[in-house]
Parts: structure tokens; C-alpha cells; sequence
């Protein structure tokens, strides 16, 4: 499949990285030099040095053979005009990332496409959805869906009072049954591992946890004990995110949205029916006391600033404030923010680019996601119709100690499989896997 990327920025570097997995034939363009060559040292793409909505620029990449051209520059006008013009000279499919909202809506978004833009994606409409499905699941520091939730990948945190203290992996699986749930990682003292039987979760740990639709309901049912219902939300920040995330929840939410910007306190104001809107500085914390952090639920910083995002959200725990979540566009930063307290990371550039990737969906790979904090992603593959890897049970196979087998969906129904279990051709393999391990279990589902 050939594949053209416009824009170097971390959303085209994430996206180009993942479809480097799968070997396709990937150009990625850009304009910055500086992105261009991070881009070579660290991917076995190619690249052009350039503004992709040059025709010139567009031939010298190949857009009359492209399978799909994805524009993912900074410049929303950019990004259509490139989709427009790939589209017209022979790209098969188009994507444009954007960031009015607006033009998702009804009828702008058929006529983009009769224009020749496929697929419009807003990484602010994304992270402010991806917000919302963890307030209403706020024991879960992550929640991430397979086949439409068949398997659901969930990250749980491991507090003063939580019910998980004191039990083993074991006890826990016991009590849901094996082939339901599973603990698939856990982030202890800053190191990933992948849990033995017989590890006892102690206060302070972060796992994550693979189980079907049904055994997840029962799982938050009981995290929910000790958890709390949530209601107040301090939204801090005037980006788009903030206006969007506040738009979307202020029916649900009684919300209090505190910035800097008195310009931009009225056009929140204009916008916004339920919100309370207040004028002060989202990093001092005195104040934010004083709009009422301490009778709030939740604290959800969206500063353009992900240091101070990251502060808030620590100094909001140390309050008392039961749910933190945090927009990071520092992608170094979503490594290690989770590790010093930050309940949940919010990088609005990584989910743009994972969804990109699930509209791909060629070859075996057919999703991936990242673990906030854990040294790790979890891919979906495909079983191939291969004699080795559908004769073999799971524990023949001999998947690296880096590896763990999170989840199977077979006809839409997710479960756990065993060591005993067998994949069948056309099962959804999910797999939990460390850095060292990714091209030992690429070969074991290659053709």
C-alpha cells in the first residue's frame, strides 16, 4: 500500500512510525527541515523536503499511485487543499486533519467529500470525546475498545483504599474467571512488567487489565465502591480543547472553566449556556482553591502549557480532587507524567494519529494503542489462515516473556484465552507487548 503523509509533526511522526510496522511503502513530506530529519533518524521511510501542495512536490511523491494521502500539517486550509488536489490527481483515498469542528458537521462534510476530502479528522473533537468517556468511567485511568468493546483494555490505579490492596493477580482473575479478565501489565516504582500469578497489588501500583463487555461492568461496579460519582469539573484553560471539552460536557457536568485571557473569557461566555466562567491564573493554586478546587470532582487542565497541566493536576490531588486528567502535547512527557501522579494523559496528537490508523487498516496489524506511562503497546492482529499458528495452542507458540496474549474476539465476542486455547483463522488477536519483544510477535503473526 502506498501511502503519503503531509506533515512531520508528531501526529504524521506517530502515524508514520505505526504504518512503518506494517512495511508499507510510506513518504512523508514536510517543509521543516529539522522535522524531515528526525524523521529519517529514527524511521525507514521516505522523505521530501517541501510544501506538499506543490503539484511538483505531490509528483516527486508519487500521488498518482497513492493508496491514500493523509495531510496532517499544522494548517487546517493546508491540509484540505492537499486532500483536494491529491484526490484530482489520482490518490485513491484521502485524510484531512482539521480544527473547526464545525466542518464535521452536516452538510459541510459531504461536500468536502464530493470535493475529494475522504475523511475529516479533529484532533480536539477526539481528545475532548476520549475526556468524556472517562469521566463516566472514573475509576479507569484508561479505556480502550477493541472490535467496538468486544475486549476493553482498562488501567486502574491502586489507592489508599482501593479493594484491589492486598489481593493476587490470581484472586483477582479467580473471582471473574480466566477467560474473561485478565492482568496483562502493571507499573510498579516505574518499571513495566508483566505480572506472575502470584503478585500481590500493593497501594501505589497501576495496572491494566484486559476483559469482555460483560466482566468489565462487573469490575467497575467494584472499583465504583470506593470511587466517586462525578458532578464538578474545573476545566483550566483557554485553548480550543477547553471550549470544545466544555461545550460537550456543560449539560452533563456543572462545570467551573477558569482562564487568564479576559478576551478569551468572553468568547467562552458567548458560547457556552451552563458553564461558570471565571477570570484568574490556572496555575496558581490559591486561586484555583478559591474558585472551589476542593469541592470539585475533577480537575481537566488544558493549557497550551503541558508543564503547567502537569503541576495543576498534581497539586489537585494534593487537595483532595478524587480524578485528575491532563492534556500533555509533549510526547516525551506522557512516559513519565503518569509515573509522578497524574491519574490520566491526554495527548491529543497520538489519539489523532491511532484513529488514522484504525481508518487504515491493512495487512495483519489492524489497531494499536498506547499505555499512558507503561512502556508498551498493545496491538490487534489478524490470524492469518497459517498452519503453525492455528495448529499450535497459545503456549506452543512460545510468545517472548515481553509478550502477553490480553484478548481474543471471534464473531464479535470477546474472551481470555488460556495457554490450552488455539487461534482460529480471522480471529482479533490482542497483544499487550514491550519494545523488545514487538518483531518476535510480528513474525509469529507474519504470513
Amino acid at each position: 500500500m502506498k501511502i503519503i503523509i503531509a506533515g512531520a509533526g508528531a501526529v504524521g511522526f506517530h502515524l508514520a512510525d505505526l504504518l512503518a510496522m506494517e512495511n508499507q511503502n510510506i513518504t512523508v513530506i514536510d517543509t521543516d527541515e529539522r522535522a524531515i530529519n528526525k524523521v529519517n533518524q529514527h524511521l525507514d521511510v521516505a522523505t521530501i523536503i517541501g510544501d506538499a501542495s506543490l503539484p511538483t512536490i505531490m509528483e516527486s511523491a508519487g500521488v498518482r499511485s497513492a493508496d491514500l494521502m493523509i495531510a496532517v500539517t499544522t494548517s487546517e486550509k493546508a491540509n484540505i487543499l492537499i486532500s483536494i488536489l491529491a484526490k484530482k490527481f489520482g490518490a485513491k483515498t484521502t485524510i484531512a486533519r482539521i480544527s473547526n469542528i464545525e466542518l464535521l458537521e452536516q452538510p459541510f462534510a459531504e461536500q468536502f467529500r464530493e470535493l475529494g476530502v475522504d475523511t475529516l479528522i479533529s484532533p480536539q473533537q477526539l481528545a475532548a470525546q476520549e475526556i468524556s468517556r472517562l469521566l463516566s468511567n472514573a475509576s479507569f485511568t484508561d479505556l480502550i475498545d477493541f472490535e467496538n468493546g468486544s475486549i476493553t483494555i482498562s488501567g486502574i490505579a491502586v489507592g489508599e483504599k482501593s479493594p484491589f490492596v492486598g489481593i493476587s493477580v490470581a484472586e483477582l482473575q479467580n473471582r471473574y474467571g480466566e477467560d474473561k479478565c485478565k492482568v496483562i501489565a502493571l507499573l510498579r516504582s516505574r518499571k513495566t512488567v508483566i505480572p506472575d500469578k502470584d503478585l500481590v497489588f500493593r497501594e501505589d501500583d497501576h495496572f491494566y487489565l484486559s476483559a469482555n463487555r460483560a466482566t468489565l461492568e462487573k469490575i467497575t461496579a467494584l472499583a465504583d465502591q470506593h470511587g466517586r460519582k462525578m458532578r464538578k469539573l474545573m476545566i483550566i484553560g483557554d485553548t480550543e480543547l477547553a471550549l470544545i471539552t466544555c461545550k460537550l460536557l456543560e449539560d452533563t457536568y456543572d462545570i467551573t472553566a477558569v482562564m487568564s485571557d479576559e478576551n478569551k473569557g468572553k468568547q467562552f461566555l458567548a458560547e457556552l449556556n451552563n458553564t461558570l466562567v471565571v477570570i484568574g491564573d490556572p496555575g496558581d493554586i490559591d486561586e484555583l482553591k478559591e474558585e472551589g478546587l476542593n469541592r470539585m470532582d475533577a480537575l481537566i487542565s488544558l493549557t497550551s502549557n503541558s508543564e503547567t497541566n502537569i503541576v495543576s493536576s498534581l497539586m489537585a490531588k494534593e487537595e483532595g480532587v478524587y480524578k485528575a486528567i491532563a492534556l500533555v502535547d509533549n510526547v516525551d512527557y506522557t512516559h513519565i507524567s503518569q509515573n509522578i501522579g497524574v491519574d490520566t494523559i491526554i495527548n491529543k496528537k497520538l489519539i489523532a494519529a491511532n484513529t488514522i490508523f484504525r481508518f487504515v487498516r491493512r495487512g495483519k496489524i489492524e489497531a494499536i494503542a498506547s499505555l499512558h506511562g507503561v512502556d508498551a503497546e498493545v496491538i490487534e492482529f489478524e490470524v492469518p489462515k497459517k498452519k503453525r499458528l492455528v495448529a499450535k495452542t497459545i503456549g506452543e507458540l512460545h510468545f517472548p516473556a515481553g509478550a502477553c496474549v490480553a484478548g481474543i474476539v471471534r464473531n464479535g465476542e470477546g474472551y481470555v484465552p488460556g495457554p490450552n486455547n488455539k487461534f482460529r483463522p480471522g480471529d482479533k488477536a490482542i497483544i499487550l507487548i514491550l519494545p523488545h519483544a514487538i518483531g518476535k510477535v510480528e513474525k509469529i503473526f507474519a504470513e
